[in-house]
C-alpha cells in the first residue's frame, strides 16, 4: 500500500468516525483506535496517541460553542479537571509500560461498557434543597438556559464525583478515548447534574484531559504526524457533517447500530489481545 492510498483510506475512516461520534455522542476515538490497530495493524500506543490529538482538536472546536451558549458549567469543569488531568497522566504513564495485549483487552471491555451505557435513560435533574455543602462552598451550583428561561440545578456528592472523574481520567490516558460513559456516571448518576450540562461540561474537559495524556505519549515518541494529520482533518470534517445531520437523523436507531458495531470491534480487540496479536 502506497503512502497516498494509506492516507486517503485513513482520511475517509476518520471522517466516518467523526460523523458517527458526533451523531451518537460516543466519540470518534472508539472507531479510530480499532481502525488503526485492526485494519492497518498499527501499534496500539501510536493509535492511542493519534486518538488523543484528534480529541484535543474536536473538543477545542465544539466546546467553545457550548461555553458561548452558557450551558457549560465552567467552574465545575475546572474543578473536576484537576481530577481528570491527574488521572490522565497516571493512565498515560501506565500505558507506555503496560503490554499492548493487556491494553487491547481493557480497551475492548471499556468499549462494551460504553455501548451499554449509551442506552441508559437520561434524567434531567433540577434544583432542590438537598445539595452538597462542598458544592455550596465551591459555588458549583448553576443554571442552564432554555427557551422559557434559566433552569437552576444543584450539585450533589462532590467527593464521589471527583474520584470517579479521576478514574475516568486514568482510563482516558490509558486508552486514548474520552471515557464519556464514566463521566456520565460521575456527573449524571453521582453528582445528579442535568444531562445537557453534564455532556457539555464533559466535552469542555476532554481537550484538557487529552492534552495532559498526549504530553506523555509525545515524550515517549508515540505520536506520529503522518497518522495525526489525516485523522484530525477527517474527524473535524466528520464531526461538522454529523452536527448538520443530527437534526434529520434517527439517533436512537443509529446509536443501536453503532453500539453493535463497536461491540463487535471490542470483541475482536479482546480476542486479538488475548491471543497476543496486538
Amino acid at each position: 500500500m502506497t503512502i497516498l492510498s494509506f492516507t486517503l483510506i485513513l482520511l475517509v475512516g476518520a471522517f466516518l468516525a467523526g460523523m458517527l461520534g458526533s451523531l451518537t455522542g460516543l466519540g470518534g476515538g472508539v472507531v479510530i483506535i480499532p481502525l488503526l490497530t485492526l485494519v492497518f495493524h498499527t501499534d496500539i500506543r501510536y493509535a492511542i496517541g493519534t486518538a488523543l490529538i484528534a480529541a484535543i482538536a474536536t473538543s477545542s472546536g465544539s466546546a467553545s460553542a457550548y461555553v458561548k451558549e452558557g450551558i457549560t458549567n465552567i467552574r465545575l469543569g475546572m474543578f473536576l479537571e484537576i481530577a481528570t488531568t491527574t488521572g490522565a497522566v497516571i493512565g498515560a504513564l501506565i500505558a507506555v509500560f503496560m503490554p499492548t495485549n493487556v491494553v487491547a483487552i481493557i480497551f475492548g471491555l471499556v468499549l462494551i461498557f460504553t455501548a451499554l451505557m449509551s442506552f441508559k435513560p437520561k434524567k434531567e435533574y433540577v434544583t432542590d434543597e438537598d445539595t452538597s455543602e462542598l458544592a455550596r462552598k465551591l459555588r458549583l451550583n448553576g443554571a442552564y438556559p432554555t427557551p422559557t428561561g434559566p433552569v437552576p440545578y444543584t450539585v450533589h456528592r462532590v467527593a464521589g464525583g471527583y474520584f470517579m472523574m479521576m478514574f475516568a481520567g486514568i482510563m482516558s490516558g490509558l486508552l486514548g478515548i474520552g471515557s464519556g460513559a464514566l463521566k456520565v456516571l460521575a456527573m449524571d448518576n453521582i453528582m445528579r447534574i442535568p444531562f445537557k450540562v453534564s455532556t457539555t461540561t464533559s466535552n469542555f474537559m476532554i481537550g484538557v484531559t487529552a492534552a495532559a495524556s498526549a504530553v506523555v505519549y509525545l515524550q515517549r515518541g508515540y505520536i506520529s504526524p503522518g497518522l495525526c494529520l489525516p485523522v484530525v482533518i477527517g474527524v473535524l470534517a466528520g464531526a461538522f457533517g454529523g452536527s448538520r445531520l443530527l437534526v434529520k437523523a434517527n439517533v436512537k436507531r443509529l446509536r443501536l447500530v453503532f453500539s453493535v458495531v463497536i461491540s463487535l470491534l471490542a470483541i475482536q480487540m479482546i480476542y486479538n489481545g488475548y491471543t497476543g496479536k496486538l
